[in-house]
């Protein structure tokens, strides 16, 4: 039975897009599961590790206010970021996601495990919330896996 990452590839292929990621509580895991696959350079172009906010406006192209107005870890950052990111390497479709793994870094009204994953595509954009329940590695891998899961499902409902 394939994986997930070997799924999402022959998507990919079957559908001639390309793909890109933009991570930042993640720290590039998603890009390495994707990479994992041999002959993912057909598809993957690249990944940007945009952690700090510097980066997520400088590189990315993330507004400064909408950082200011909703926090690095919100839905609309993690849009712009799928934007930014798709934008910035010349895909098809891009990736993106933000959060707090924790153990520390969670406030009132953003726990510990909350993440936005963010998918942009010529069809447009959409993020959606999570919140996981584990440690540090823990939320990242799970977070990792649920924007492949989100990345698969996008591509199963696209036309052939």
């Amino acid at each position: 039975m394939p994986s997930l990452e070997e799924e999402i590839g022959e998507l990919l292929r079957r559908k001639s897009l390309t793909l890109g990621m933009v991570e930042s509580a993640t720290g590039g895991l998603i890009s390495h599961l994707i990479t994992n696959i041999s002959g993912s350079s057909d598809y993957f172009k690249g990944g940007i590790v945009a952690y700090s906010n510097e980066i997520k406006t400088r590189v990315v192209g993330v507004k400064a206010a909408t950082l200011k107005e909703h926090g690095a870890v919100s839905y609309e950052v993690a849009q712009e970021m799928a934007e930014g990111g798709k934008k910035v390497l010349g895909v098809d479709i891009c990736v993106a996601d933000t959060g707090i793994a924790g153990p520390g870094g969670a406030t009132e009204t953003k726990p510990l495990g909350l993440f936005y994953l963010g998918i942009a595509h010529g069809k447009g954009t959409s993020s959606e919330k999570h919140i996981f329940q584990g440690n540090r590695l823990q939320n990242k891998q799970t977070a990792a896996r649920a924007a492949l899961e989100l990345l698969k499902n996008y591509l199963l409902g696209l036309p052939a």
